[in-house]
């Protein structure tokens, strides 16, 4: 992945949306990282829907299991001085 100074990505941002349609740029600002650029397709194929939370737990192993028995722990709770 090429970085690129904040700075230098702002004067060059043609090129830099150029270079990110065949792999992910970095952004950084005083020296640390800030932003990535990526093509639209890498956004897309990263950000599509992977189901709702009622799908996920359907397809759990557990799904339909109605001798689960979950332990709660049973030590004491600590206590608090104001």
């Amino acid at each position: 992945m090429h970085t690129w100074q904040m700075q230098e990505a702002k004067a060059r941002m043609s090129e830099l949306v150029k270079l990110a349609q065949a792999q992910p740029q970095q952004i950084t600002s005083h020296g640390k990282p800030v932003a990535v650029v990526l093509s639209r397709e890498s956004f897309d194929r990263l950000s599509q829907a992977q189901g709702s939370l009622v799908d996920f737990m359907r397809r759990s192993p557990l799904f339909g299991a109605d001798d689960v028995v979950f332990e709660r722990d049973s030590s004491l709770t600590r206590e608090l001085v104001f």
